[in-house]
């Protein structure tokens, strides 16, 4: 079976299971959350740009932006492919700092965004077995649910896995 790349956009998410591989790009401040389960070679791919959906202001909410409304609808997509909740893992990435210049908090969204992240896994007792997130550059990342890797590609700073 031929390898695709299944792409996530911003305030995004999408499955995909073995041999395709899922990516995004252009995580500088957002935060991308893969759920993944092992056993079944099956992941999610969130691309969260905000914290909270109390900060949005459209009727037609985007789930896919927010941590978390995003995190749980991922976890409900995955269950519709037969993934059990208990059996998911995490890896997340980005959450940087992207504006050297000021402490207020519209200008701290990267730290905000992992704070978001790690509280709503934890409320879902979903376990981060890895992670890569903060400093101050983009990341575009990229998941293979056959080997359970994530691929790491960081602006000045080359590829790495976890």
């Amino acid at each position: 079976m031929l390898k695709n790349v299944i792409r996530v956009g911003i305030a995004d998410m999408n499955i995909a299971k073995t041999p395709h591989t899922i990516r995004t790009s252009g995580l500088g401040s957002c935060v991308g959350v893969v759920l993944y389960d092992e056993t079944k070679k099956i992941a999610g791919l969130l691309h969260v740009m905000l914290p909270d959906s109390t900060l949005g202001k459209a009727e037609n909410l985007n789930v896919a932006k927010f941590a978390d409304t995003g995190i749980y609808a991922l976890m409900e997509r995955l269950k519709a492919e037969g993934v059990r909740p208990l059996s998911l893992k995490a890896k997340i990435a980005g959450g940087a700092q992207m504006f050297q210049f000021g402490t207020s908090d519209t200008i701290r969204i990267g730290p905000r965004n992992i704070e978001a992240v790690k509280s709503e896994l934890n409320r879902l007792s979903i376990p981060i077995v890895a992670e890569d997130t903060g400093g101050s550059s983009g990341r575009t990342i990229e998941f293979d649910p056959s080997t359970s890797t994530l691929s790491i590609r960081t602006v000045n700073a080359g590829t790495k896995d976890i």
